[in-house]
């Protein structure tokens, strides 16, 4: 059914069967009119009136027009035109819906504006026929694109044209080809975009025909594409660790080459020396000469315009500047003054990676400093691309917003590109309640030579993360509120009519009595006749149309009078599908006193029954089981948390709390009742088994959480609980090591683990084979350094003695290690520390106070120096020392018995007054004897 009014390459995919093409046939502005008026466009769109009924109902907003469209496309595709076969029918079906797609993109996010009336070219002529029809239409279609009780904007400019796209792309689809899936799937994650919120529903066909595409045989170009596309969706879904992955691997693919490196430079007018500036390298890897590359026009990039900042940071030359070795020769032969201009899909690459670690930690000033970076490298580059371009100048600004010298530029920039972006895609249109068709603008307009053609700003959107014209605003907005700029932020959120962002400004202002005020004008009906009076409250019944945002502005209403009703009727209105209603009533019940535990567990289960992808309410939920002491369901739902977010340490750490927590401490685990057969099997072959799987969770949590110091307590206690001669040893020594690094300079020897220490001790001397852990050295035997007795002794001697002061269990402990390693005269003094460690410890209550427990302390801590130090100690061969021909070797301690007999007239002499004929006495009188000889 070829037509002569369409450009060849569309006549010829109508004419042929549909390929198996990842990247379906990309429409330009000038082939959209000829498409829309094809006649089986007419027919689907229902401009010959054929049905005159089913208008009738749209007309009267008993169905949507997208369900009119799609049932008009069923109907073609089971009957084609009698010269066309079902596969050309399906291909034009095709190219209709990326027509109106594209138009979409075109008057929402990109521009220009579009050159024809959508309503026009899209809808028949009864349903176009006044002002207040075309708007009721319109009102359907936004109203029938909330899913799970989240609203898209309630004015959207153009709907009709998302309508048609949905309608032949998603609602009238069966299983097709790869091009057919991936329209799908975009026009898919485009609806997400429009929602105030990600929803499990349209999350969960998204990522149903990514699986799929991810199986399609792709070529390079492809391949890099759409692990690019992937990673925005992950991005946009939370999945930053994902997205991090799949960019990686789309650069590896397109052998694209990048680090983010430092490099010797200035940033200030007044530095005097350079010093290490952060700077991504990037060069594509089909790169052309740069003589041939004429980078494209794009918005404006405002100046700096600050007395100490330079405009950009000026790098040091190649040869005075030292670079990493571990970059590869490519990026090492760059100069970071003059990088070449990157691909457009490359430097796609880098913005995504912006986004991705912003995503991740936005409030991190350390992730601040990364992001800028590639954001630089893009715009300092140059750009092929204009959308690439202006993608890149949001992404700068949004870094430039935190820090106080860019922050104005920052605010500048973005109020820039809103202004572009409004004048781009304004539309002559008086029932799209839109500015007019001539908007002002910050800077001037950019003559139409100097822009760029619909094409061009659309080649590459898939693979950017894109923002519509009203949620720029709506940025905006947020950045001027940030800035003090109430009024300002108000204006913009009153003329996009946004007031459930407008109430929320209000409310964090202390103004809740006009933020509750303007969310009841839209619930309910006012009690008086006069709605525009400032004064009314807007009190009276509950209006029989709520707008489709109904359900976030109940919450909003409950947030600010903390009222339960308000989440219930939330959940209500939504037909039990607004999970942030369950949620926001769960915290309710968690912050009355006491919390009601048992009914937020239900509130928090009911929300992940409709979104079972919201990780923070995964979390939230295991942490009241804890707090409920339902270890088992706490272990399911922080798996849960960690299987969506596998970097999340604190789920990581309860995780392991609650699988500990379901074992009893002293006969192994506790083989509940709910646990199957195998499991119970595998409990009784294992009896730690429990105890190894929330070792295994703590330790990633450590990983993550590395300066935690509770997390690695936690690790050395399960641990360690694990008896010999399964004990992790390893875990146990590189645990209480990172404590002690964390906690020693500020908790001293009181960070050491005594009970765990001295199992150590144990099982160093008596319980492990050495003889393949030894090496032979003029000194004696050592321990390899990388062995479990070698970590033992360097925990004990590089980080266990330089902190003691007062204990003298852990003197008595390094003793046994030191006579272990055939050290007795190091053994002596550690004894002799204990024993002084002892007696000033206990000399006030023993003799001033007359305390007899520290007095008896005293007494134990003298005969255990005497009979195991002094006596054991004392007559042995010192280790230190070379014996030459028959000279006699000397002893550890040949005054032992003086010493031994001075310290226990020692403490008689400050025992008397107070303990002369007691117990403790009378064993220090006959340890005196025995050591004399008496």
């Amino acid at each position: 059914m070829a037509d002569s009014s369409l450009p060849a390459t569309l006549n010829s995919a109508f004419t042929a069967p549909l390929k198996d093409q990842y990247d379906p046939v990309r429409l330009v502005s000038n082939n959209i009119l000829p498409v829309l008026g094809l006649p089986l466009a007419k027919k689907v769109l229902g401009h010959d009136a054929s049905d005159s009924e089913s208008l009738a109902k749209v007309s009267q907003s008993e169905i949507s027009y997208t369900t009119f469209v799609a049932d008009q496309a069923r109907a073609a595709l089971q009957n084609p035109h009698h010269d066309s076969t079902i596969e050309q029918t399906q291909s034009q079906l095709l190219h209709i819906g990326l027509a109106a797609l594209f138009s979409f993109l075109q008057s929402n996010v990109t521009g220009p504006p579009l050159e024809f009336n959508s309503a026009e070219t899209t809808l028949p002529a009864t349903l176009r026929g006044d002002v207040p029809t075309l708007r009721a239409v319109r009102a359907k279609i936004i109203r029938d694109l909330s899913v799970d009780g989240e609203a898209a904007y309630k004015l959207t400019p153009n709907a009709e044209l998302f309508s048609v796209a949905k309608a032949l792309l998603v609602d009238a689809q069966n299983e097709g080809s790869v091009a057919a899936k991936t329209a799908r799937m975009r026009v898919n994650f485009l609806h997400q975009k429009m929602l105030s919120e990600v929803t499990s529903t349209l999350q969960d066909v998204i990522y149903k025909d990514l699986e799929e595409l991810a199986k399609a045989d792709l070529n390079s170009n492809e391949q890099g594409g759409f692990l690019l596309e992937r990673a925005i969706i992950n991005t946009h879904h939370g999945f930053d660790a994902k997205a991090r992955a799949d960019l990686d691997q789309a650069a590896q693919v397109r052998n694209f080459e990048f680090a983010l490196t430092g490099q010797l430079g200035k940033r200030t007018k007044w530095q005097d020396r350079d010093i290490t500036q952060l700077v991504v390298l990037a060069k594509s890897a089909d790169e052309e000469s740069k003589d041939t590359q004429t980078p494209a026009s794009g918005p404006k990039n405002l100046d700096l315009n600050d007395d100490t900042l330079l405009e950009a940071i000026a790098f040091a030359d190649k040869k005075s500047s030292t670079v990493s070795e571990e970059l590869s020769p490519v990026l090492q032969s760059i100069d970071a003054n003059d990088q070449p201009i990157l691909n457009p899909v490359d430097s796609a690459i880098l913005l995504a990676l912006a986004s991705a670690i912003t995503n991740t930690a936005p409030e991190n000033g350390l992730t601040r400093e990364e992001t800028q970076p590639y954001a630089t490298r893009v715009l300092e580059g140059g750009s092929s691309n204009w959308q690439i371009y202006t993608q890149a100048l949001l992404v700068r600004s949004r870094v430039e917003g935190f820090r106080s010298r860019t922050v104005e530029r920052s605010v500048l920039q973005m109020q820039a590109l809103v202004d572009q972006v409004i004048a781009d895609t304004a539309t002559d249109d008086s029932a799209a309640q839109q500015p007019s068709s001539e908007p002002t603008t910050f800077l001037p307009r950019p003559e139409k030579d100097e822009s760029a053609s619909a094409s061009d700003r659309l080649e590459y959107i898939w693979i950017m993360n894109f923002s519509t014209r009203w949620d720029l605003e709506s940025e905006l907005a947020k950045r001027w509120v940030d800035l003090g700029g109430l009024r300002t932020a108000l204006e913009i959120y009153e003329r996009l009519h946004m007031w459930a962002e407008a109430a929320l400004c209000y409310a964090a202002t202390d103004r809740e009595a006009k933020a509750r005020s303007m969310v009841r004008r839209e619930l309910y009906e006012p009690k008086g006749d006069d709605e525009d009076d400032e004064n009314e409250l807007f009190e009276g019944p509950e209006r029989a149309i709520l707008p489709a945002d109904a359900p976030r502005l109940f919450c909003i209403l409950g947030d600010i009078d903390k009222d339960e009703t308000m989440y219930e009727r939330a959940w209500e209105v939504s037909g039990q599908r607004y999970a942030r209603a369950q949620r926001s009533l769960a915290r309710h019940y968690l912050g009355l006193t006491p919390p009601e535990l048992e009914k937020a567990e239900a509130a928090y289960r009911k929300s992940l029954h409709i979104n079972r992808l919201n990780g923070s309410a995964w979390f939230a939920l295991g942490c009241v089981q804890l707090e409920l002491e339902r270890w088992g369901d706490a272990t399911e739902s922080f798996t849960r948390t960690v299987q969506l977010d596998d970097t999340d340490g604190e789920a990581w750490s309860n995780l392991g709390a609650s699988i500990l927590r379901s074992s009893a401490p002293e006969e192994g685990p506790d083989i509940a009742t709910n646990d199957s057969a195998e499991e119970k099997a595998a409990i009784e072959n294992d009896p730690y088994k429990r105890k190894r799987e929330a070792l295994s969770a703590l330790q990633r949590a450590a990983s993550l959480k590395h300066t935690d110091a509770r997390v690695w307590d936690n690790v050395l206690t399960v641990a360690a609980s694990i008896p010999a001669p399964a004990t992790p040893f390893r875990e146990v020594v590189t645990a209480q090591r990172r404590i002690i690094e964390l906690l020693g300079t500020k908790k001293g020897e009181k960070c050491i683990d005594v009970p765990i220490l001295a199992m150590l001790a144990d099982f160093l001397t008596t319980a492990f084979e050495y003889k393949d852990f030894l090496i032979e050295s003029d000194s004696g035997p050592v321990f390899r350094s990388g062995t479990i007795p070698g970590q033992i002794l360097s925990l004990i001697d590089d980080h266990v003695v330089p902190l003691i002061t007062h204990s003298s269990t852990l003197w008595l402990i390094v003793a046994r290690v030191e006579m272990f390693r055939s050290r007795p005269s190091r053994a002596l003094e550690a004894h002799e520390k204990a024993w002084r460690a002892t007696v000033a410890a206990s000399a006030q209550g023993a003799f001033q106070m007359g305390d007899e427990k520290p007095w008896l302390q005293v007494v134990r801590a003298t005969e255990k120096l005497v009979h195991e130090g002094y006596a054991k100690y004392g007559p042995m061969e010192r280790e230190d020392q070379k014996v030459e021909g028959d000279a006699e070797p000397e002893m550890v301690a040949s005054d032992w018995r003086f010493k031994a007999r001075s310290a226990v007239r020692g403490i008689l002499g400050k025992g008397k007054d107070f303990w002369e004929d007691s117990e403790g006495w009378t064993r220090l009188k006959e340890l005196q004897n025995e050591v004399t000889g008496n």
